[in-house]
């Protein structure tokens, strides 16, 4: 194929024979098919690849000295660079840019330069304060220049600015209307992406599955149609896992998503130490717990906290101090939303650790977060800590009306293993205000969950408890009652049953015990400890 029937083949979105013909006669292509070859890479899903040809692209432009042109591609390879992991390679092209950029005139570049410095600022800091004037840099950018992205940059910066400020409502309308152009298709694809994997990741943070699945739903619209290889293919995809993780699909998550974060490494780094740490939560929670250690390990290698995971699989161990420890470490090296998802289960972990000043303080912080963002999942670990708190402390009747309200939002974001662990703080509760049949529905309810999850070690460790001789529960009560001399009057009265139910309990006693008196069953009793 020549490089004219290339070139039609990518006009064409044949994104293979475009490179396979470009790729033979690399030698010698000129600038323009050398960059359409790094084009087709991408497309086809080798981001390294089409990088390496970008960065070639890069120094012909310079040295031919086309300045513009080059800068156009450091912002590129910076963006790239950013996605792929690499921040410091990342900042060395931004430098390169803003260098070039400061001997042209002023053009719509430089509000691209100014999107990158906020975009990089916002994600190392957390620090609104510059995204909020780039916003506003922007907005002027986007009147000067007939550039469509710049004003979508404009929106997103305000929009992501605002929702750190605690503004998310008002946040989230500025980033709808920032998608406006991309789904119109006015804005490169690879910016595009970008906009939406740092929206997904956003809601993923705030706790927030709906919008979550809204935000990518609307990405698999987005990218299905322009390539099934690219990138965003693939991104896709482990954002899709993420949710049915939540959801309770885990064996297609066990199918797929190891494989899903492999393919993202070198190219999308932090969301593969994403999908690696959701595919060792998940295998924690089924009980694979040295499948759950690799993941995380994988995870943590990309850069990713493998937080609250690691420590949680650690307490599943025995090993809860060491496990509430790991929690204050990462707990202290993130910003406040970082945090967040970290924070109900270091209640849970310090209320076990006999520490309840620092269950508290915790608590009262992920009340603080929640009420800052305002998000549904944020609220419901909010409610879900306080009734921690409340349940330890003996006050039952406090806690119910705030697992109650954690429960639907859990519900109503499809969370399946969280609606579960609500359901047996709810059996606690209901028990400890003596509504013994509710207790017993919400752990029926809990233990149907775990079994449609296949979450093993939660089915093990709700289990009923095994008793000596196959006796049930009431049994149970009225043989310690006549071991202790009770007659079946005082067990009775005792129980709160009649005469008659006492005696149908001992003869049943009796058979499975295999004895004839009272005298036996008492001696049975002391001999096996009840």
């Amino acid at each position: 194929m020549s490089v004219a029937a290339a070139r039609e083949a990518y006009a064409r979105g044949d994104w293979r024979a475009a490179y396979d013909a470009l790729d033979a006669d690399r030698a010698t292509l000129d600038t323009g098919d050398l960059d359409l070859l790094g084009e087709a890479a991408w497309w086809l899903g080798d981001s390294p690849g089409s990088m390496a040809v970008s960065e070639e692209v890069y120094q012909r432009l310079v040295a031919a000295g086309a300045e513009q042109e080059a800068a156009d591609r450091a912002l590129r390879l910076t963006l790239e660079w950013f996605t792929r992991g690499d921040v410091q390679i990342a900042l060395a092209w931004l430098a390169r840019a803003r260098r070039l950029l400061g001997s042209l005139p002023r053009c719509a570049l430089h509000g691209y330069l100014a999107y990158l410095d906020a975009a990089a600022d916002l994600e190392l800091t957390a620090d609104p304060e510059l995204a909020e004037v780039a916003a506003a840099e922007l907005r002027a950018f986007s009147q000067e220049f007939d550039d469509p992205a710049l004003a979508c940059f404009s929106l997103a910066l305000s929009g992501l600015a605002g929702i750190r400020r605690g503004r998310t409502a008002h946040g989230f309308a500025d980033l709808d209307e920032a998608m406006l152009p991309v789904l119109a298709g006015h804005v490169d694809p690879l910016w595009s992406g970008d906009l939406y994997c740092t929206v997904i990741h956003l809601c993923d943070e705030l706790a927030d599955l709906s919008r979550m699945r809204a935000w990518t739903d609307a990405l698999a619209r987005w990218s299905r149609p322009r390539s099934e290889t690219f990138l965003f293919a693939g991104v896709t995809r482990v954002h899709e896992l993420q949710l049915a993780a939540a959801e309770g699909d885990w064996v297609t998550v066990e199918q797929e998503l190891g494989e899903r974060s492999a393919d993202l490494v070198g190219k999308h780094g932090w969301l593969a130490g994403e999908g690696y740490y959701t595919l060792g939560e998940v295998r924690r929670l089924r009980g694979d717990a040295a499948g759950a250690r690799t993941a995380f390990g994988q995870a943590r290698e990309l850069g990713h906290a493998a937080q609250p995971g690691e420590a949680l699989l650690l307490a599943s161990e025995g090993r809860c101090a060491e496990a509430l420890d790991q929690l204050r470490v990462a707990l202290a090296e993130r910003d406040t939303l970082a945090r967040a998802r970290m924070l109900l289960p270091a209640v849970s972990l310090a209320l076990r650790e006999q520490e309840p000043a620092y269950a508290m303080t915790l608590a009262a912080e992920l009340e603080s977060t929640a009420a800052r963002f305002g998000t549904p999942g944020l609220r419901a670990a909010a409610a879900q800590g306080r009734a921690t708190l409340h349940l330890a402390a003996g006050d039952a009747a406090a806690a119910l009306p705030l697992l109650t309200d954690a429960l639907a939002t859990y519900r109503d974001q499809r969370h399946r293993h969280a609606m579960a662990l609500v359901h047996e703080q709810l059996a606690a509760a209901h028990r400890a205000l003596g509504e013994v049949h509710r207790a017993a529905a919400d752990v029926a309810t809990a233990r149907a969950i775990y079994g449609r999850l296949g979450a093993e070690p939660d089915l093990a460790r709700t289990a009923p408890a095994q008793r000596p001789g196959g006796l049930t529960a009431r049994e149970v009560e009225v043989l310690r009652l006549v071991a202790g001399g009770a007659s079946n009057r005082d067990v009775a009265a005792a129980l709160t049953i009649s005469d008659k139910t006492v005696s149908r309990h001992l003869a049943n006693i009796f058979t499975k015990l295999d004895v004839s008196s009272r005298t036996a069953a008492a001696g049975w009793s002391r001999e096996h400890g009840l």
